[in-house]
């Protein structure tokens, strides 16, 4: 075959700069050859994806491919590998970042991210969280003790009742009231009326936050946080997974919002439920949660009725709280399943930087949500 570049003259000459961020991938072959065959594979269909012997040699001599760093046999089947990438091959966007990440290889199996690896250069167009740990125990003025979420639901209640069921909450003393994140615009209880409801009920109580769930239609999306903003919302939810990661970087630069953004795994279990596909959940909970500006990070926590386990759930506190480029450290946010007898457990594994989130554990404890939001908050308080 002719040399692409022989009969096909570049306009222009590509300058790269050198420098260059990198991701550690997991790689399930049936040996040694075919891992590296799989490797060298990332570093082509994550870059030009094009035949290397027909891409023109100026391009190549620049390593616009991803170079492999490293190449590590972790037993028989398994070998974890550094592949870097040219800064400029993310655009200065998080959403091209991604595809460069896991694009096209995630459709191929016996690949999982476990780690990324950023260059600092790569600041400009990542901000990262807008308040992160620090910036919500100032709005809370709470210095370090763990802070208490729950949630409005289910599905069906009117925007009258979801207020009042706030109201019971802020009583009682949560920090973090959100909507579940199957509220949308349904008619029985509609976006606005719902969020006008519930900002109403508890505008007495500055130190509670309401996260109204803003996960829409893109075209709609930036209108209903704004929406929020005016109502007296003082956090928004987003669920990256069906809105897009750039949806929150979005509005956690928007100066016009200036809120904190929770981050909701709705439609990203996929993600991380196998052992050889997808990325870890310090990862995908974690570190890319960051990168998008997310400042708390909801996730199942272990033990309760998803399949999380215990590690995996430290991993993630990892992921939201370990030095990550400039990043500051995210809230995480474990729930799903959560009642009064696994919070002793919870306490020891993540200690006072965790917000802990309980919903149906909260109603089922008795009738009075304000005593049972009381009780739960001197639980975690409890020396």
């Amino acid at each position: 075959m002719e040399k692409l570049n022989q009969w096909i003259k570049p306009t222009s000459s590509l300058t790269l700069n050198g420098k260059r961020f990198s991701v550690d991938y997991l790689i399930n072959a049936k040996d040694e050859d075919d891992a590296r065959e799989k490797a060298f594979d990332i570093t082509v269909e994550q870059t030009v994806e094009f035949p290397v012997e027909c891409v023109p040699d100026q391009i190549l001599e620049q390593k616009i491919l991803g170079i492999i760093e490293s190449f590590k046999k972790i037993d028989p089947n398994t070998f974890k590998v550094n592949i870097s990438f040219p800064i400029e091959a993310a655009g200065e966007e998080l959403v091209q970042l991604l595809n460069v990440l896991y694009g096209n290889i995630s459709i191929k199996p016996g690949i999982k991210i476990v780690d990324i690896h950023l260059h600092s250069s790569m600041n400009s167009f990542l901000k990262g969280p807008k308040f992160g740990i620090k910036g919500i125990r100032k709005i809370l003025n709470i210095e370090n003790s763990p802070l208490v979420c729950s949630a409005l639901k289910p599905m069906g209640l009117s925007s009258y009742d979801l207020s009042q069921m706030a109201l019971m909450f802020a009583r009682g003393g949560v920090n973090l009231i959100k909507d579940d994140h199957g509220l949308s615009n349904q008619k029985f209880s509609d976006f606005k009326s719902r969020v006008s409801s519930v900002t109403d009920a508890i505008k007495d109580f500055p130190h509670t936050l309401y996260a109204p769930n803003v996960t829409a239609p893109i075209s709609e999306l930036l209108d209903r946080a704004l929406f929020a903003k005016e109502c007296g919302a003082k956090a928004l939810l987003v669920s990256p997974g069906l809105s897009g990661f750039d949806s929150i970087k979005m509005l956690s630069e928007n100066t016009n919002i200036n809120l904190p953004i929770v981050a909701h795994p709705a439609f990203l279990g996929s993600f991380v439920t196998s052992n050889i596909n997808g990325m870890n959940h310090k990862t995908l909970f974690g570190k890319i949660m960051r990168m998008s500006g997310a400042d708390v990070s909801i996730y199942p926590n272990f033990g309760g009725r998803f399949s999380f386990s215990k590690e995996e759930c430290q991993d993630i506190v990892k992921g939201c709280t370990e030095k990550f480029s400039h990043f500051e450290s995210i809230f995480p946010c474990p729930g799903g399943g959560m009642n009064f007898s696994n919070v002793p457990l919870m306490k020891e594994i993540y200690g006072n930087d965790v917000i802990y989130l309980m919903g149906g554990g909260l109603v089922k404890r008795s009738s009075n949500l304000e005593i049972n939001t009381r009780e739960l908050i001197n639980l975690i308080q409890k020396k």
